[in-house]
């Protein structure tokens, strides 16, 4: 599947259904992370609930600390 993702297109692995499973992808499901999909921001409660599709937009915010 090919998604744009920040910008980028990337091929992502059949096994990635939705949303929680692109951020364990990426290794992000512990981190505190702001995803749109498609031009919408989602509540953390509805990744395991959207799914993905060929060609969606995805935006992925995660904070970084430091000083």
């Amino acid at each position: 599947m090919k998604l744009r993702i920040n910008g980028d297109d990337i091929e992502i692995s059949a096994d990635v259904r939705n949303v929680a499973d692109l951020l364990k992808h990426f290794q992000l499901q512990e981190k505190v992370v702001i995803v749109e999909h498609n031009r919408e921001i989602l509540e953390k409660s509805t990744h395991q609930l959207v799914s993905l599709t060929d060609g969606d937009q995805i935006e992925i915010v995660h904070f970084v600390g430091g000083g």
